[in-house]
């Protein structure tokens, strides 16, 4: 026989149903970072970006956006599925089954006092509030019915407590006479002790004397006046804001009854003095506030006031979620409110919510700024730049064979030697070597004109260090061509090749429009588009000269990226001049720099965007000139050519 230690067991494997799932995956942080990155780059502040992140949420976790969705949703349902008459239709119901009985018992008799009677009840008021006043008095004949009359009263009594006290329903289901007089006698204690609170006495010994008494009609066991006064003035604001929304007929009919709870009018004025004490003492809570129910689903006073309660947490949550109050933070957001209005998920789905964002600051991804902002630390930088270079190499090691649109000129200072060409080599033919090498092959019988065999190219010297300007064009065209983000990645991960692979060459960022200027990564990163005509590409290269000229060892590397002709040059004075058509002087300044610059030796690479010809025509013209190189990569190519292109001309 088998071992009955050694049986194997056996698991079966399903989807988690009992709450939130415990293995549920947390927010990536690095995902939560790109996000923000990007949002950043489309022009919003660091504070709008983490904002919009938290409000739209993460690939499977829930934003703010949805979570007040629900909320909403639970609002609409609530109001939808419900109506507030309940207590008056039971007591019509109650009233109706009374007489019914009375009358059936009378009918029987056949008497002057039986008939007396019945004249007594069909004379009765039409509303349920005076026809109950009015049997007050009345000598009962049928057992039944002096029974249903009792329980309309002990309704009205339960009820009204009800609203005011958490439980008081059931606990008074089967209440005794000696019941009702202990909570007369705990509201009379109850509003003595109030009373003195508002006039500024201590009233500490009292509460706890009031606790040790009547504690039992507290479950949620307050510590002092003050918690006590704030437990009592929410339910009573929220049973006020029940009879705000109910009709003027059933506000009146609501306040006549209220006189024939548990049989004695006492009750009634004792409540009314507690809520104007507690109205006095709690003026800030929603007294005058209202609701629309039109369901069919009829609730009584106590379970109505509840509802009220409800749409008022779900009013402070939808505020809570919607974090557009001065110095919002998601820790205010009440975690025990939403589980009891939403449940258990919409708890975790805020606070994973909440301990991201925790995440992102205590990771250090934000810093303030000396205005007091918040912007992105180099850290984030550095993260940001990591995303979007990851994405270059990707899409460099995807390509297959293609080919930029036009390309020229070369990379690198001419050492004077020569070498065969190897497959691979960008470097410019040497012309008389390689016509002579085709010559001695030709006369040694070969009957071909060229072979590749034949090509020699100039030997370029290497150099360690490359002094890299990046020209960007931030004119208006494009942000409005969606030209802007591409743009910015493809600095972040120009800027982070550099600085973790080749720490010895040295990044300046240069933005143009109708001036040109020199920016670090953070401030282009976070560069809002900005609608300014002018293509100042002449003040771009003013300013990547005087960065090349502080670097004289290293190899001067001009990358230009732009969708525009110069359309803007800087006068001697400093004033930008526009004029389109790019007018010749433009032209002509621009030109002058290419010159200059070229006369340094700079390898330049001009990235052209768009399908203008004429701008493509231009930069033909000036890769020519300055033996340099024409890209026309698509958008979601920019960043792959521009780090690719400094590789090629770095080696």
């Amino acid at each position: 026989m088998a071992d009955p230690r050694r049986r194997r067991l056996r698991y079966s494997y399903g989807a988690y149903h009992d709450g939130p799932d415990p293995l549920a995956p947390p927010f990536d942080v690095r995902a939560a970072m790109d996000e923000i990155g990007r949002d950043v780059m489309e022009g919003s502040s660091p504070r709008q970006a983490l904002q919009e992140l938290l409000r739209r949420g993460m690939r499977g976790r829930p934003g703010l956006d949805d979570l007040t969705r629900q909320v909403w949703q639970r609002r609409r349902d609530l109001q939808r599925d419900n109506r507030l008459d309940g207590t008056l239709a039971q007591v019509r119901e109650l009233l109706e089954r009374a007489l019914e009985a009375e009358r059936d018992t009378l009918g029987r008799q056949d008497t002057d006092d039986a008939r007396f009677r019945e004249m007594q009840l069909d004379a009765l008021p039409s509303d349920p509030g005076g026809a109950v006043r009015e049997l007050d008095s009345y000598d009962w004949q049928s057992s039944d019915a002096r029974e249903a009359y009792e329980e309309i009263r002990d309704l009205l009594g339960r009820e009204m407590l009800d609203q005011r006290f958490a439980g008081m329903k059931q606990a008074l289901e089967n209440a005794t006479p000696e019941d009702v007089e202990a909570i007369r006698e705990m509201l009379d204690d109850l509003n003595e002790l109030l009373a003195a609170h508002a006039q500024g006495q201590d009233t500490s010994e009292q509460f706890r004397e009031f606790m040790d008494e009547h504690g039992q009609y507290f479950p949620e066991n307050p510590q002092s006046t003050e918690e006590l006064i704030d437990l009592l003035a929410a339910r009573a604001a929220a049973a006020q804001r029940m009879l705000n929304s109910m009709s003027a007929e059933q506000r009146a009919e609501l306040a006549e009854l209220a006189q024939q709870a548990f049989g004695d009018p006492r009750l009634a004025q004792s409540l009314a003095q507690l809520d104007a004490q507690l109205q006095g003492l709690r003026p800030g809570e929603d007294w005058q506030g209202s609701g629309r129910f039109r369901g069919d689903n009829p609730m009584g006073m106590g379970e109505a006031t509840r509802a009220m309660e409800e749409l008022g947490r779900l009013d402070a949550l939808a505020e809570q979620l919607a974090q557009s109050y001065p110095g919002a933070r998601l820790e205010d957001i009440d975690l025990e409110a939403l589980d009891a209005s939403l449940g258990e998920q919409a708890r975790v789905d805020a606070q994973a919510l909440a301990d991201l964002e925790r995440e992102l600051q205590r990771q250090g991804l934000f810093e303030r700024a000396a205005d007091g902002s918040l912007r992105l630390s180099p850290k984030a930088l550095r993260r940001l730049g990591e995303s979007a270079l990851r994405d270059v190499v990707d899409r460099i090691g995807g390509r297959r064979g293609e080919r930029e649109t036009r390309r020229s000129g070369a990379a690198g200072e001419a050492t004077g030697a020569t070498r065969p060409w190897a497959f691979g080599d960008t470097e410019a033919w040497n012309v008389p070597r390689t016509l002579l090498n085709a010559q001695l092959r030709k006369a040694g019988g070969d009957p071909r004109d060229l072979d590749v065999t034949d090509v020699e190219i100039v030997e370029t010297e290497q150099r360690s260090r490359a002094a890299v300007a990046l020209l960007v064009d931030t004119s208006w065209s494009m942000v409005a061509e969606g030209r802007w983000v591409p743009m910015k990645r493809t600095a972040l991960a120009l800027h982070q090749l550099i600085s973790t692979r080749f720490r010895g060459d040295d990044l300046q960022l240069i933005t143009f429009g109708r001036h040109a200027r020199t920016v670090e990564l953070g401030q282009l990163v976070g560069l809002e588009g900005a609608y300014a005509q002018g293509t100042n590409l002449h003040h771009a290269l003013l300013l990547a000269g005087r960065h090349l000229r502080r670097h004289p060892d290293a190899m001067p590397v001009v990358l230009v990226v732009t969708d525009g002709e110069p359309t803007a040059h800087l006068e001697p004075d400093g004033e930008a001049y526009f004029d389109y058509p790019p007018s010749p002087h433009t032209l002509r300044a621009t030109i002058g720099e290419v010159d200059k610059l070229t006369g340094m030796q700079a390898a330049f690479t001009f990235f052209v965007l768009g399908d203008d010809p004429r701008l493509a025509a231009f930069m033909d013209d000036v890769a020519r000139r300055c033996g340099g190189r024409v890209v026309a990569p698509t958008l979601d190519g920019l960043g792959a050519e521009v780090v690719a292109d400094y590789l090629r001309t770095r080696r």
